[in-house]
């Protein structure tokens, strides 16, 4: 059985994950960047690993543009001031020019700052 805060914790950290699929289609990096911590970095099923600031100037730029994010399943587990999200979703978008539908598995970090969820890192992989 869940406390109140507990169940909170949980709508607050899926909330923020679903807000981060929708800036990331409508290609809105501001908000993108306010649900993220500072130092916030994305690791790419490539491997890559990406800092913030330069993945938001990519999407500026064009390299990545999401069309859309399906959500197929998530899971999540919170430990006191941080959690783990895992989500599946299948994730249409055009990357560097090469437009493709890819089921991604982000795996999340969450921390809780000053009473608010924020997502300090991200891993990209194929499932």
């Amino acid at each position: 059985m869940t406390t109140d805060a507990e169940d909170q914790d949980r709508s607050d950290i899926l909330d923020n994950y679903r807000a981060q699929l929708r800036a990331m289609v409508d290609g809105d990096t501001e908000a993108l960047g306010e649900l993220l911590t500072k130092d916030f970095s994305l690791t790419h099923m490539t491997g890559y690993f990406q800092p913030m600031q330069e993945w938001l100037a990519q999407m500026r730029a064009g390299q990545f543009v999401y069309h859309d994010a399906r959500e197929k399943d998530v899971s999540l587990q919170v430990d006191g001031d941080t959690a783990r999200l895992v989500g599946r979703t299948v994730t249409d978008a055009t990357v560097y020019g090469a437009r493709a539908n890819w089921p991604l598995q982000l795996t999340m970090d969450f921390i809780r700052a000053d009473g608010e969820w924020l997502a300090a890192r991200s891993e990209a992989t194929t499932w």
